[in-house]
């Protein structure tokens, strides 16, 4: 298999019918891609999403479809794809349109040239301004404390190869931060630049909690962040994060599973 697509669904039943046939329009382009395999995730949608990602499966081979039994989130979708997935490249994105199908020709592009991964920097971003500040903050944040270069932005629409892959799945915890694991794999990254889409319908489901999450998971779960708490900065950063992960325990009632499938249509 020489590509493998790893997409979390949360609640798009009317965009990942188009997402779909998009991407086989823009891979059929791509003369070095003969196979290739776009897993969608469901994420425990409450819409009819995964009824729609069956559909997908019957009317194209090249789609396979996973459906988890609670919301794990995000990165832990990802991670589920990745154990699931046959490519020797594998591309992750988002299923809201906003990531551009045709520019996955690029990323695999930095791959060929020796790159282990390929990250994206938006153009003409169409998030709102408060998301916008954000990623920003998230950007900054995540430089301090996996120590990673400033113009690395860890967008979710990446690439990267299947032995960086075969790392990563190799973390079994159930609080995941895939980036994290991904710069303590590899520092051979390189980043391109492609537009950003707006999204056709609904509203992003990323928020200042979600945030605070992946912080979490940064700091607990990666050993820079201890050498870094002599700077202001740095304790601040600490006591949010603990006063966070104090709350999350009370109110949160996760299990200890890195994700589980309900049902497959492979």
């Amino acid at each position: 298999m020489d590509l493998s697509i790893v997409i979390p669904v949360y609640n798009s039943q009317n965009i990942v019918g188009d997402l779909v046939k998009k991407i086989n329009i823009s891979l059929k382009s791509i003369k070095t891609i003969n196979s290739y395999e776009i897993l969608l995730i469901n994420d425990f949608s409450s819409d009819g999403s995964w009824e729609k990602i069956k559909h997908l499966s019957k009317n194209f081979d090249f789609v396979k479809g996973i459906s988890l039994k609670k919301n794990f989130g995000q990165h832990n979708s990802i991670i589920c794809g990745l154990n699931e997935c046959q490519g020797k490249y594998i591309i992750t994105m988002d299923d809201d349109l906003q990531h551009p199908p045709n520019s996955i020709k690029d990323l695999l592009s930095e791959l060929d040239k020796g790159h282990d991964v390929c990250y994206t920097n938006y153009l003409n971003r169409r998030h709102p301004p408060w998301k916008k500040f954000v990623s920003w903050l998230n950007n900054l944040v995540s430089s301090y404390l996996l120590n990673k270069p400033y113009n690395i932005y860890l967008s979710s629409f990446r690439a990267f190869k299947k032995e960086i892959a075969k790392e990563l799945v190799k973390y079994k915890k159930k609080d995941v931060y895939l980036d994290g694991l991904i710069l303590k794999t590899t520092r051979n990254i390189s980043i391109i630049s492609v537009p950003h889409n707006k999204r056709p319908e609904g509203k992003s489901n990323y928020n200042f909690f979600k945030l605070l999450s992946l912080w979490s998971n940064m700091a607990v779960n990666f050993p820079i962040f201890p050498l870094r708490l002599s700077t202001m900065f740095g304790l601040i950063l600490l006591l949010i994060i603990v006063a966070f992960r104090k709350i999350l325990a009370i109110i949160a009632r996760k299990s200890n599973e890195q994700y589980i499938i309900s049902e497959k249509t492979f």
